[in-house]
């Protein structure tokens, strides 16, 4: 399962879940931001390797519902509602990630 995780400068949520999923559940992960600031900006090649696509709000889901629309007709946007309150690897972050994040997966790998 290839899972992408979204949010706006890709510098703190989206990399921090990047690495927790990808070391401790063994799943492809890749991060990118929304922000043309973004360390790494989320590309038409991201969405076409996503099989699910995680988003940290709702303004993120529009941002890319935006540009990719017709990439993202048959994927699986999933807001995650996790604000800009943490940073890199913070213990708070990885605890929410993990509370959230795996549903998802059991979910998507059973289907």
């Amino acid at each position: 399962m290839n899972c992408l995780f979204i949010c706006s400068r890709n510098q703190w949520r989206s990399p921090t879940a990047e690495r927790v999923f990808a070391v401790d559940y063994g799943i492809r992960t890749r991060s990118a931001g929304t922000s043309r600031h973004a360390k790494h900006t989320i590309s038409s090649k991201d969405v076409a390797w996503a099989d699910l696509i995680f988003v940290m709000e709702q303004k993120h889901k529009q941002n890319i519902k935006e540009k990719f629309s017709k990439q993202l007709q048959h994927k699986k946007v999933i807001v995650l509602d996790i604000p800009d309150d943490y940073h890199y690897m913070d213990e708070e972050l990885i605890a929410l990630l993990q509370d959230v994040v795996p549903p998802y997966l059991a979910k998507n790998t059973m289907d």
